[in-house]
């Protein structure tokens, strides 16, 4: 794992989106094709916007995959993971393919079984994730599972990923978070060739240190990306502030 260091928020995100440009026109190059995984929440804002106004990406040529989506809420709630992908993305650059998952589906495992289907025939080139409060990599709460083969699953919210949305601004209260999500396993997001890790702000500084400098463990779920060949963590002073300066 690399970690790159930077004062902001916003220098770091302009800088995880130049790298994150870079695997996708180099993919297109490559390929013919880019397919790319995406996170959400407000980490991830000022990644996004940099990356979005970057005219040098042939964004026709890319598919996107959604990492994770909360169970029972509508693409048009507030917190929609579908709707924000749809407006700060999917709208402003429109991706040749998108796959959305769809929280509110009748039958869970279908959902989950149909996106498990499409994803497992590509190489993902590269996976634009963050960290969460607890350490979370999508909705990976601890402790996580290291070992499902599945790419997407049916998992429990933990009360500290709960209230970090309310922290943020997405619900009202603990009582209107869902408690149950679809997300992206970690073994699947393991699968990238490339994982850019975008994590500012303070609130994230002791996640950080934990999955960065700490054991790899279910425990703390972001850990296991110390063992992917090709990842780095974009981090701003905050975020920064408990790690060591050696790394």
């Amino acid at each position: 794992m690399n970690i790159y260091k930077a004062d902001t928020k916003k220098e770091t995100s302009r800088a995880a989106a130049e790298a994150a440009s870079a695997k996708l026109r180099e993919a297109i190059t490559t390929n013919g094709h880019a397919r790319f995984i995406v996170a959400t929440g407000a980490s991830q804002f000022d990644f996004l916007s940099a990356l979005t106004a970057d005219t040098k990406i042939d964004w026709a040529k890319t598919t996107m995959f959604h990492l994770d989506e909360y169970i029972g809420i509508s693409d048009t709630h507030p917190a929609s993971f579908c709707k924000y992908l749809q407006e700060r993305l999917v709208d402003i650059v429109q991706p040749g393919r998108v796959h959305f998952l769809n929280g509110e589906a009748d039958d869970l495992q279908a959902e989950c079984n149909r996106l498990n289907q499409i994803i497992s025939q590509h190489l993902i080139d590269v996976a634009f994730v963050g960290i969460g409060e607890n350490g979370h990599l999508a909705f990976n709460d601890p402790p996580a599972d290291f070992e499902t083969e599945d790419p997407y699953i049916v998992v429990e919210l933990d009360e500290a990923c709960r209230l970090q949305q309310v922290g943020e601004g997405w619900f009202n209260g603990l009582d209107d978070v869902p408690t149950h999500a679809i997300s992206m396993s970690i073994r699947q997001i393991m699968k990238a060739k490339t994982i850019i890790c975008t994590v500012p702000d303070e609130r994230k500084a002791e996640a950080v240190r934990n999955c960065l400098q700490g054991e790899i463990t279910p425990i703390h779920p972001a850990s296991i990306l110390q063992r992917h060949p090709d990842c780095t963590a974009y981090l701003d002073a905050g975020s920064a502030s408990l790690v060591a300066q050696s790394l």
